[in-house]
């Protein structure tokens, strides 16, 4: 549903669209609909966005904004993002209300995980 002010839509650069794609479907479950060989747009992961081919990455390192995902297991979503081919670049670390790590998908675009449970 649209509503006015909302955020309704991100996009993210991808050098490789089919990297970003295989990564997020195999880690996150994310859904897929190309348009062209050079965009495809996801759903069904509680926000609408896309990857587009672009030589540059997000990071925070360079300002980005920072995309980060909820987990109910945070060590078992860690062990998923290394096996699909990314990357820790911050381990865990705890803060007011969680805990989170910052990981890079295979386009070195950089995200987070959170999760506000006790370590398993």
């Amino acid at each position: 549903m649209n509503v006015h002010g909302n955020i309704n839509y991100i996009e993210i650069p991808a050098k490789n669209v089919e990297a970003s794609k295989s990564f997020f479907t195999q880690v996150f479950g994310f859904e897929f609909s190309d348009f062209g060989p050079e965009y495809s747009a996801f759903s069904g992961v509680g926000i609408r966005g896309g990857f587009y081919k672009a030589d540059l990455s997000a990071s925070t390192k360079n300002g980005s904004v920072l995309v980060v995902f909820y987990s109910d297991k945070l060590e078992d979503t860690q062990a998923q993002i290394e096996a699909a081919g990314g990357t820790i670049v911050k381990a865990t670390f705890s803060f007011p209300g969680g805990r989170r790590f910052h990981f890079c998908d295979p386009n070195k675009n950089e995200f987070a995980v959170w999760s506000d449970k006790e370590k398993q």
